[in-house]
């Protein structure tokens, strides 16, 4: 893992940037696909990981949750609006052909228990809770106002550019352009995604929202 923001750092990833997880002082964010756990694992094993946040309930972030929460005996946190899915193991996708070809090419995530449903304004490992809903019904990102670090989960995506998440995966794009305007507003130095490198923005940068 490297080290993107003081107490925070980006786990490797293969291929690199695809399915992001950071570390975030002594708390995991997101946690890939069911494919992920011994990568995951592998890389926290002489850290203290006393938490684990998923940003949203989408099967490319809770993959392995269940796997590393058992692992390492760690509460699950996430949303309130995303718990359920998270629970029984049933991720809320737009119905169509790209939640129908997940369903078919990756497994289904292992239910888990969240253990603490995250609200606005509550704080975790130095960073404020932001509801940022539209992906998913509880989307969340996680914003340090002191450095302005954003950690934006799926609101924006930064393949090749940044743009909002495709369409056909995303349950209420109107919703989401709200949050993305909402997330372009904080003016964020440093942008985290859930796909894509890592963003550093000027002072008289902003994230695009057109």
């Amino acid at each position: 893992m490297r080290e993107v923001a003081p107490g925070v750092y980006q786990l490797h990833g293969h291929p690199a940037h695809l399915f992001n997880v950071y570390l975030v002082e002594d708390l995991l964010v997101d946690a890939g696909t069911v494919w992920a756990r011994k990568r995951i694992l592998r890389q926290v094993a002489n850290r203290v990981v006393q938490a684990h946040v998923v940003t949203h309930a989408h099967p490319d972030h809770f993959g392995s949750s269940r796997a590393i929460c058992d692992a390492l005996s760690i509460p699950l946190w996430a949303g309130a609006a995303d718990r359920r899915a998270i629970e029984t193991g049933k991720p809320q996708m737009k119905p169509g052909v790209l939640s129908r070809l997940m369903g078919r090419t990756m497994p289904k995530p292992q239910a888990c228990a969240v253990q603490r449903a995250l609200r606005e304004g509550e704080e975790v490992a130095g960073f404020t809770v932001l509801e940022v809903p539209g992906h998913s019904p509880g989307h969340i990102a996680l914003w340090r106002e002191e450095d302005r670090v954003l950690l934006c989960g799926d609101v924006f995506f930064h393949i090749r550019r940044v743009t909002g998440p495709p369409t056909l995966s995303t349950l209420d794009p109107r919703l989401n352009d709200d949050s993305r305007r909402r997330l372009a507003e904080l003016r964020p130095r440093l942008v985290l995604f859930g796909h894509g490198r890592p963003l550093r923005l000027g002072p008289s940068e902003r994230l695009p929202v057109e």
